[in-house]
């Protein structure tokens, strides 16, 4: 097994996750990452904690969305709910064999199925929100990822335990170094109000004003490198063009404007797989309002590789999702959708916050 491997399965163990002795973990992930599932199952038992596996197999999944009736799309495992009011926390592991397996599934009942898991999702974030749950999400390189990124597995391997500082000693003491740099930039953006983000074909205005701003060094994604908040409800205005592809269920939507009015989606345009886009929009009413507004900060992910995970935390761009909004940032808008749209400020970009710009070209002038 690669080392990096294992240190990567210690560090979202001790750093991330935080885990004590006793607690439950549930670790979930495709057969294709089962030397990370292992890494991590072992790491649990040597902390002392109980893991419990969950294995995803995405062609069951498949399956059912393209045969199962609506009935059996509609139930939902009656320990679901059980299992997640009872884990202590959840690591996701990405990395799959085929990373558009559910592209040619009907996206109506995609989002079907992700509405009928709304109260499961309700009560896992309310649980994080309580800080009674703590949870992560990392990816296994596979050769599927590395495909999508134009790499070879070993280039892309180098890539995502590069962009975690895991050939490092110490790859924590790097996110800790993270964290307050990033303390700083929140300090500053808690006390603004009217952010105006201009870009090519980008010209949008939001407030958030009240606010909170969220440090993300490694705790919840890894590898990290972000903050966000959650704009108020209905004050963006203007348009933004978001200019890398948006992946999401596995349809790749691109060229992506959307035009916002009293913070709602008025208008919209793709220039490939649109329906998709309108179907996801059309969620439910929260899924045409922004949740996060975030400004990415990782300057080791150099290159877009199609996986938002490393894409939204690209140095010099910043990201819009629509959908749900994260409560610790006192945003309220619900929605069963989060979709992260990125960006690119490095050639132009600006933020104004207040009147005042205080990034440009992708970098902080603050």
């Amino acid at each position: 097994m690669d080392p990096r491997v294992k240190k990567l399965a210690r560090v979202i163990a001790r750093y991330s996750l935080g885990l004590k002795k006793g607690q439950v973990v549930q670790i979930v992930g495709e057969p294709a990452a089962l030397p990370l599932i292992k890494a991590m199952n072992n790491e649990v038992i040597d902390l002392g904690a109980q893991p419990v596996v969950d294995l995803s197999i995405p062609d069951n999944e498949e399956y059912m969305l393209k045969h199962g009736s609506d009935q059996q799309l509609k139930f939902l495992q009656p320990w679901a709910r059980l299992k997640v009011s009872k884990i202590d926390a959840y690591v996701v592991f990405l990395g799959g064999e085929n990373t558009r397996y559910l592209a040619s599934v009907d996206p109506k009942k995609q989002a079907q199925v992700r509405l009928n898991r709304k109260k499961i999702m309700d009560l896992f974030y309310r649980r994080v929100e309580k800080k009674e749950l703590r949870w992560c999400l990392t990816l296994f390189p596979t050769i599927s990822a590395a495909q999508e990124a134009d790499m070879s597995l070993i280039d892309y391997e180098d890539f995502v335990y590069g962009a975690g500082h895991l050939g490092a000693t110490d790859p924590v003491k790097h996110w800790l170094k993270v964290r307050k740099e990033q303390a700083r930039l929140v300090k500053i953006l808690n006390r603004i109000d009217q952010l105006h983000f201009r870009a090519e074909g980008t010209d949008l205005k939001l407030r958030v004003k009240g606010r909170k701003w969220v440090n993300c060094a490694g705790e919840n994604n890894f590898p990290d490198g972000e903050i966000f908040t959650g704009p108020i409800e209905n004050s963006a205005e203007g348009t933004i063009r978001y200019t890398f592809p948006a992946i999401f269920m596995g349809k790749e939507v691109e060229d992506i404007t959307l035009t916002f009015k009293k913070g709602k989606v008025v208008d919209f345009s793709a220039a490939k797989n649109e329906a998709h886009l309108k179907s996801m929009i059309e969620l439910d009413r929260g899924a045409k309002y922004i949740g996060e507004v975030a400004i990415g900060t990782n300057y080791d992910i150099k290159t877009f590789t199609k996986n938002i995970l490393f894409d939204e935390k690209l140095g010099g761009t910043c990201h819009l999702a629509l959908g749900n909004s994260f409560a610790e940032t006192g945003s309220k808008n619900k929605s069963s959708l989060h979709w992260d749209m990125i960006c690119d400020l490095k050639k132009g970009g600006e933020i104004i916050a207040d009147g005042k710009t205080i990034y440009r070209n992708g970098k902080f002038l603050i």
